[in-house]
């Protein structure tokens, strides 16, 4: 097992060294007087020009440095690898036999005075060494320089074997070495330590250090993708690279390689040694294959070549059992059966190199054959108008043979997508035969011609089996040319390359059956994005076996990066024949889904056999090859429920910041909330409406949160248009606002939630709704979990967009009365559909309005089950009654739902009918709101403790609530809830109120009774008027244990914070603070909609000041004393002194002095920024200062207020 954690480290830190060593090199050859240009002049010229088709300049040379470090890289490592497998006569980078470290045994050897004659060809270079290392020859490295010459040596020794790899004698590449290479912790001795002989035993470790050398860049490229940078010629080998595990490749080999040769000899023992082999069944038409070297296999993203390595050995046991040569056969592979095609060079080699060295193990003297892999870089070649006209034949079709010999203009950009024509192939090569080669720009010609007609060739023929991990980018990372070639030549795929890559694959492959082997993202399987390249392969190539691996199949990437499949396709396979589908995706990593696939495999663990043309009948041709008989057959009898009740998207604002708020940001005489149709809601003179915007799992009824300005028949958002006058804002199925909808939300990774919802809202583009004149059966069915498990297969876990409802099968039993009669005679409870989901939602109704960010909140769930003076612990307990109570009611009518709609279905023993209940969506059910983490448990003290500390809290903030006269112990529902209501208004409501609300709008939250409204004084009258004097204390001493602290450290420091929580950071209660973390000595309180420009000065004089007064007081006194901790506190109240006159003076008194006025339509966003420093902040708030700055449509807009900050 090789340790990917070890090349993990090596491979990073090797690309960071040999950069920082190839560019000190570059600088140095390229000095104006240079060592290099007196001895090496053409090679300098090869680096300046190599520089220059490189863009030149600093980019040309970074871009030089790059490549040449990694060719570097690859260099090192093929050595190490060679000598490790005793490629090498004596060790090129390794030490002597039986060391583990030390110099290279060939600087060694040449200490000694050995020199392989075989590489050491000119007596100058043994000259040059031999006087390094004796001394004859000065150098300040004389060691360094000699293992340089050796080195350089054989890398050209090398060439004439492997030129891929290694280069010749005199190329620039010499210049950039890296000069550490003897030095401890260089590439060559770290690699030497990491790369032990046993991990060397297989190439697999090339493909690996290929991937993390290049991870680094891969992550640069990822952050440039962020920022909305697009995919070049640059970008796309790191972006797209993913080297794929050892199993999953010979899954797909022996499935494609294997399985052809096994269908046309059966007799073979092959099946027998392929551990990962599906065994076909009663198959008839088949690719005929009589000889192993028509058994051509394709990789036209080869990378470091995983497929094709693996596809040799196979091939070779192909061949030696058939009874050829061993000595012939890794020729005859190489020659006949493997290709290879690859954008980026530098994998394009490290393949070619895995086969030499596959090649190599089976044959010792392979090497000096000069039989080189069929491994193509596909580089860009273009050519001017005149030499077209000279690559143009006589009396031939100019139009198609222009585009044949341009089609590779871009092809460091598309790669194999290429799709060059074979009959101008023929027509292209005959003409290239007659260029004159004798003259220097007709050899040019020629050369370039010869690239173009070569690279044609692999890519305009036929192959037995194309095998392949494709690269994977959508299509918003592409940049204009690939992103207009999938548009033109994949406008089914073009979604993403590798869709792209499916089809090009599936042109590659014979059309007579032929074999597509490929791993991808899952996405093509069930977006709708893919849905006609579904159709187009369930029709003409269905799978013939599918391995679903879904997240975690590359523990190298961190597993949830790509969620994969693993797929056998076949040109020409019958829709009606079965393919088997293998379900991995329940394994957690990369180990345990290999051990699926070996357990279903060997038949241990389920298979999904099934047909092409049953899949096609799953909405979207979805490939849900998991679906039983049943579920089949409701999709392909079911009525779509788009033809029934069409889901509607509504009203997209494109600018939610100004045009949305939180409904209890606004004016209450501003919003109506009861407008049965758009003419009510016009005549109500309102401009604020209830909006639907989705929001988090919630069943029946909620999540009504939202108000969006639709005054005038939404004139300002239907007329919000660009600087061209171009409408911005999308207000869809206008004629369906404001009536009765069933809602849910449209993205979410979760179940599907529905809700009801009565007149008066407007549908969003994120809460769609649907309409029904029978909303009470179908919010019934839609919340089923038959349903749900319908929904899975029409959104895939991907949200619940409208497609996905339309799609939703509505089966025809469902509207059969008989069959509803016998569902009902065997589920007894279960009365009518309308009275339960009736029941449900008016249990989620009345649990939502107990918040009180409801609008529909009327009063404390503890206030009114308080007995007067009966103690707060017995209402706490009748409220946990009443909610658990409330949660097993709602648990059980759940489940009779789903056992009614199971049998409608017909789905009784497919789909799960118990209801957890801690997926009952009510926010009073402890085990919903208070869900653990999975794999962790609560006891039922646990959840009474949780439950009991909210209930507290949420008692508190309607206490404080009344304080200010939003609420009224009296009066149920809101009081005063509009912009610059006063105490006068409350009393016209409430003439004789139990508990008196706040003559000025300010509470004082300090750390005393400074004052005699101090909030802990007027929560205790609240406590009074609530629950009775007579266990005032004890309640208070109930409060406090379930806090877990004193009521004014509640308040001082716990309060404001759940206050923004529960407000969702837009609080309508202002704490005016003497530092902005809220820790300040001084605080007050004011609420939002009572507020008018004198309450800034009620809050500096009556309050900041007066508290300074009694500060100064309280000093006074306390300095007469001689007692220590007099002095001690007189010395803290000076200190809070002066932060009250900091306070006063930089913050409180310029911004009175202002008399700001504000305009609750701008929301409590704009207006909460406009006071800067007076208030605690609010990071949410604060971080959005500067988007707010730039709003021009508030009221009041912020920019124009000066800095407050």
């Amino acid at each position: 097992m090789i340790d990917t954690k070890k090349l993990e480290a090596f491979a990073a830190s090797a690309r960071s060294g040999l950069i920082a060593e190839v560019e000190a090199r570059l600088m140095a050859a390229l000095a104006p007087a240079s060592t290099a240009r007196v001895e090496a002049p053409g090679a300098v010229g090869e680096l300046e020009d190599a520089i220059a088709r490189h863009g030149g300049g600093r980019e040309g040379r970074r871009r030089i440095v790059e490549e040449q470090a990694y060719a570097w890289f690859n260099r090192i490592v093929a050595l190490r690898f060679m000598d490790a497998n005793r490629c090498t006569p004596t060790p090129v980078v390794s030490p002597e036999a039986g060391r583990a470290s030390g110099q290279p045994a060939v600087l060694a050897a040449a200490k000694r005075g050995e020199f392989d004659p075989d590489v050491f060809t000119r007596p100058a270079q043994v000259e040059r060494i031999t006087g390094l290392l004796d001394g004859t020859l000065t150098s300040h490295d004389a060691q360094g320089e000699a293992y340089g010459l050796i080195l350089a040596a054989h890398c050209a020794f090398w060439h004439r074997a492997m030129p891929f790899m290694f280069a010749a004698d005199g190329s620039f590449t010499s210049l950039l070495m890296p000069g550490n290479l003897l030095a401890d912790g260089s590439v060559r001795a770290t690699a030497v330590e990491t790369l032990t002989v046993e991990d060397c035993q297989d190439v697999e470790v090339i493909g690996w250090l290929y991937q993390f050398y290049i991870s680094e860049r891969k992550n640069e490229v990822f952050a440039g993708f962020k920022r909305n940078k697009k995919a070049g010629p640059d970008e796309i080998p790191a972006a797209t690279q993913l080297f794929t595990p050892d199993w999953i490749v010979r899954y797909l080999v022996q499935n494609s390689v294997g399985r052809l040769w096994l269908l046309n000899h059966p007799e073979s023992a092959l099946g027998g040694r392929m551990e990962y082999y599906i065994e076909p069944t009663g198959e008839e038409d088949f690719l005929r294959i009589e000889r192993p070297e028509e058994l051509t296999v394709m990789d036209p993203a080869c990378g470091s070549g995983h497929m094709l390595t693996y596809a040799f050995d196979l091939l070779y046991e192909i061949y030696e059992e058939e009874g050829y040569a061993p000595s012939e056969i890794p020729e005859l592979i190489l020659t006949h059966n493997l290709r290879g095609t690859e954008i980026d060079g530098r994998a394009g080699a490290l393949a070619a190199f895995a086969l030499m060295m596959k090649a190599r193990a089976r044959q010792r003297r392979f090497l000096r054959k000069h039989v080189q892999p069929r491994i193509r870089v596909i580089e860009p070649a273009e050519f001017t108008p005149d030499e077209l006209d000279r690559l143009a034949s006589a009396g031939g079709d100019r139009r198609a043979e222009e585009d044949f010999w341009q089609c590779f203009r871009h092809a460091d950009m598309l790669g194999s997508l290429i799709r060059p024509d074979s009959e101008t192939l023929a027509v292209a090569k005959a003409q290239a035969e007659t260029l004159d080669p004798d003259t220097l720009a007709g050899a040019n010609l020629r050369e370039r011609a010869e690239q173009v007609l070569c690279q044609a060739e692999y890519l305009a023929r036929e192959y037995a089996v194309v095998v392949t991990n494709p690269p994977y980018m959508g299509s918003k990372n592409m940049d204009a040319v690939l992103s207009d070639w999938g548009k033109t030549h994949h406008p089914a795929a073009k979604a993403d390359l590798f869709a792209a890559f499916i089809e090009r694959c599936l042109a590659l492959a014979e059309g007579g059956h032929g074999l597509v082997a490929m791993i991808t993202m899952q996405g093509w399987m069930f977006l709708g994005s893919f849905e006609e390249l579904r159709r187009r392969i369930l029709s003409s190539a269905p799978p013939v076996t599918m391995a679903h691996l879904g997240e975690r199949a590359f523990d190298s990437i961190g597993g949830e990066v790509v969620s994969t499949a693993a797929f056998i396709l076949e040109q020409g396979r019958s829709p009606e024949r079965q393919s088997c589908y293998l379900r991995l995706v329940e394994g957690s990593s990369e180990a345990e889904k290999e051990e699926l696939l070996a357990e279903a495999v060997r038949g241990s663990a389920p298979r999904f056999t099934l047909t092409a043309r049953e899949l096609a009948s799953v909405p979207g041709a979805r490939i849900a090859y998991w679906l039983s008989p049943a579920m089949l057959r409701v999709f392909a009898e079911g009525s779509p429920l788009g033809e029934i009740a069409a889901p509607k998207q509504g009203l997209a604002t494109a600018d939610n910041s100004r045009f949305l708020r939180h409904w209890f940001e606004v004016s209450r005489d501003k919003s109506c909330f009861t407008a049965a149709s758009r003419e009510e809601a016009a005549a109500s003179g309102a401009k604020w409406f209830p909006h639907l915007k989705g929001g988090a799992f919630r069943k029946w009824w909620g999540n009504q949160e939202y108000v969006v300005n639709w005054e005038h028949d939404g004139a300002e958002i239907q007329e919000f248009r660009d600087a061209g006058g171009k409408q911005k804002s999308r207000p869809q199925n206008i004629d369906s606002y404001f009536k009765p909808a069933i809602s849910w939300s449209l993205l979410s990774s979760g179940a599907p939630s529905f809700r009801v919802n009565g007149s008066g809202a407007i549908i969003g583009h994120k809460g769609p709704g649907i309409f029904s004149s029978d909303q009470w059966m179908l919010v019934s069915l839609l919340n089923s979990s038959a349903v749900e498990s319908l929904l899975k297969v029409t959104s895939m876990g991907l949200g619940f967009e409208i497609g996905h409802l339309n799609q939703l099968p509505i089966s025809r039993n469902s509207r059969d009365d008989k069959t509803r009669g016998s569902c009902r005679a065997r589920i007894s409870k279960f009365e009518s559909r309308s009275w339960v989901s009736a029941e449900l939602v008016e249990i989620s109704k009345s649990d939502w309005n107990s918040q009180e960010t409801s609008w529909g909140f009327t009063h404390s769930p503890l206030v009114s089950r308080a007995q007067f003076d009966g103690p707060l612990e017995d209402a706490l307990e009748l409220w946990w009654n009443d909610s658990t109570r409330a949660g097993r009611g709602a648990q059980e009518l759940e489940e009779e739902n789903n056992r009614y709609w199971a049998c409608v279905y017909g789905l009784e023993d497919e789909v799960p009918t118990e209801v957890p209940l801690n997926r009952v969506s009510l926010a009073s059910n402890p085990w919903f709101r208070y869900a653990p983490a999975k794999g962790e448990e609560r006891s039922e003290a646990e959840y009474r403790g949780l439950f009991a500390a909210d209930a507290v809290r949420d008692l508190i903030s309607y206490a404080v609530g009344c304080m200010f006269g939003r609420y009224s112990l009296d009066e149920p529902g809101l009081i005063l809830a509009s912009q610059g209501e006063t105490i006068q208004d409350y009393v016209a409501r409430v003439p004789e109120p139990a508990f008196a609300p706040d003559g000025d709008n300010v509470i004082p939250v300090t750390q005393g009774d400074w004052f005699e409204d101090d909030i802990v004084a007027r929560f205790r009258t609240f406590l009074k008027a609530s629950f009775g004097e007579a266990n005032l204390e004890e309640n208070v001493r109930c409060i406090e244990f379930v806090l877990g602290k004193p009521l004014r450290r509640y308040f001082l420091r716990d309060f404001y914070k759940d206050h923004c929580k529960r407000y969702s950071n837009r609080p309508i209660y202002w704490m005016f603070s003497s530092r902005p973390d809220g820790k300040g000595v001084f605080n007050a309180l004011i609420y939002l909609h009572r507020y008018t420009p004198a309450t800034l000065n009620t809050v500096l004089n009556e309050y900041l000041r007066e508290f300074q007064t009694k500060l100064r007081a309280e000093i006074d006194q306390l300095e007469r004393s001689d007692r220590s901790a007099n002095l001690k506190r007189a010395d803290k109240y000076r200190k809070d002194l002066l932060e009250c006159e900091d306070y006063e003076r930089d913050v409180l008194y310029p911004l009175a002095t202002r008399n700001l006025d504000l305009d609750l339509d701008d929301g409590v966003l704009v207006n909460y920024l406009r006071f800067g420093k007076a208030l605690v902040r609010i990071k949410a708030i604060e971080e959005k200062r500067h988007d707010v700055e730039t709003w021009t449509w508030p009221t009041r807009p912020l920019a124009s207020e000066g800095d407050l900050r």
